[in-house]
C-alpha cells in the first residue's frame, strides 16, 4: 500500500470520526431538549391539577376522583404515560418544586419519580445532587436510596450535626479531603456472597473484581481501579496490597486491605507500611499522600481509636456488610445524634421515610 493510499485512508477515517462526533452531539442535544420539555410539561400538568383543586375548597375532597377521570381522558387521547399514579407524581412534582427553574434537566422523569418518594426535603435534595454529580442511572439511584447512603455518609463523618445535614443537602457529598470518601458501612449486597458461611479474603477480593463496576459505584466518585495484589518489595521481601485504586478528585492512591475478621491493630500496622512505601516509591510529584482503607467485617470504636490514632498517614477502618442495612435503624441512629446536639423535638419531621 503506497503513501497516497495510506494518506487517503487516514483522511477518510478522520472524516468519519468528525461526522460521528457531530451526530453524537446532535443526538445528545435533542435528547436533552426533549427531556427538558417533558419535565416542563409534567410540571405544568401538576400545576393545573393543584390550581383546579384550590379554586374550590370542595374540589380538593374529590382530588382522587378528578385524577382518575383525568387519567381516563388523557390516556384515551394521548396513550400511555397518564396513569393515576403518574398524574399523582406530576401533582407532587409541582408541589415539591414550586419553581420549574429549580428542576435539573440532567435528571429524567423516572429519576424524579424516585426522588418524590422521599418525604424529608434534606434527604431528597442530597440524592438529587448526588444523582447529578455522579451521573447515576435510575437503577443506581434506587440502590443508593435503598442502601441508606445519606445516613451512612453522615455517620461516617464523625459527630453528626445539622450543619453537615444541610451541607449534604445543598451540595451532595463534596470530596475535598480523605475523610470525604469514607463510608461506614460499605454495602456489598451485589456480590451475592452467603451471610451465614465463612469465606476467605481471596474469595471477597475475587468477587469484588468480578463486580468491579458496582464496587466502584459503591466507593463513590473519582475512583479508578489500578489492580489487585499490587507488589510492595522491602529488603527483598515481597508483600501484596489487596486492592489499589486512584482517586482523581483527591489526586491520591487509595490502598484497600480486605479482612474477613474484626479490625485488629496488626492490620493498621500492615497498611501503614504500604502507605509509607507508596508515598516514597510510587507517588508522582503532583500526587497527594496515599490513603488507606481497612475493610473489615466488624470493628469497635476503642480498638479503632488506639490502632489508628497518632499515625501520620491517612488510614480509615470501615465495616462492610453483605446485605442492605436496616434503614429504620440507621435513620434512628442519625436522629438520636441530632437530638443530642440540637435537642430537637422528636416529632419535628426530620428524616421521614
Amino acid at each position: 500500500m503506497n503513501e497516497n493510499t495510506l494518506a487517503s485512508k487516514r483522511e477518510f477515517t478522520s472524516v468519519v470520526q468528525e461526522v460521528k462526533t457531530v451526530l453524537t452531539t446532535a443526538r445528545q442535544n435533542v435528547a436533552t431538549q426533549v427531556n427538558n420539555e417533558l419535565l416542563n410539561t409534567y410540571w405544568n400538568i401538576g400545576r393545573i391539577i393543584c390550581e383546579h383543586e384550590q379554586s374550590d375548597p370542595e374540589r380538593a375532597d374529590y382530588g382522587k376522583q378528578t385524577i382518575k377521570e383525568l387519567s381516563k381522558a388523557l390516556t384515551q387521547e394521548f396513550g400511555k404515560g397518564f396513569s393515576r399514579s403518574n398524574l399523582q407524581n406530576m401533582r407532587q412534582f409541582y408541589l415539591t418544586y414550586k419553581k420549574c427553574q429549580t428542576v435539573s434537566g440532567k435528571l429524567s422523569w423516572s429519576h424524579y419519580c424516585e426522588l418524590l418518594s422521599i418525604s424529608d426535603p434534606d434527604k431528597r435534595s442530597f440524592y438529587e445532587q448526588e444523582a447529578v454529580n455522579s451521573n447515576w442511572s435510575v437503577r443506581e439511584l434506587k440502590r443508593q436510596i435503598a442502601s441508606s447512603l445519606f445516613e451512612r455518609l453522615l455517620l461516617s463523618k464523625g459527630d453528626v450535626n445539622k450543619e453537615k445535614v444541610l451541607t449534604l443537602a445543598a451540595k451532595g457529598n463534596e470530596i475535598a479531603q480523605p475523610e470525604d470518601i469514607i463510608r461506614d458501612p460499605y454495602v456489598f449486597e451485589f456480590l451475592g456472597l452467603p451471610e451465614d458461611k465463612p469465606f476467605l479474603e481471596s474469595d471477597l477480593e475475587r468477587a469484588l473484581v468480578q463486580q468491579i463496576e458496582k464496587f466502584l459505584l459503591e466507593l463513590g466518585r473519582g475512583f479508578m481501579f489500578v489492580g489487585t495484589q499490587q507488589r510492595v518489595t522491602i529488603n527483598n521481601t515481597h508483600y501484596y496490597v489487596d486492592m489499589v485504586f486512584y482517586n482523581k478528585i483527591l489526586r491520591a492512591y487509595v490502598l484497600i486491605e480486605l479482612k474477613t475478621i474484626k479490625l485488629t491493630p496488626e492490620a493498621a500496622g500492615q497498611i501503614n507500611m504500604y502507605l509509607n512505601y507508596y508515598a516514597n516509591e510510587v507517588n508522582d510529584p503532583d500526587d497527594n499522600p496515599p490513603i488507606g482503607i481497612i475493610l473489615c467485617s466488624d470493628k469497635d470504636s476503642i480498638t479503632a481509636e488506639y490502632a489508628l490514632g497518632g499515625l501520620s498517614n491517612n488510614i480509615f477502618a470501615s465495616r462492610y456488610v453483605l446485605y442492605m442495612p436496616n434503614k429504620d435503624q440507621l435513620i434512628a441512629q442519625v436522629e438520636n445524634v441530632l437530638k443530642k446536639w440540637h435537642k430537637e423535638d422528636p416529632d419535628d419531621g426530620t428524616f421521614k421515610k
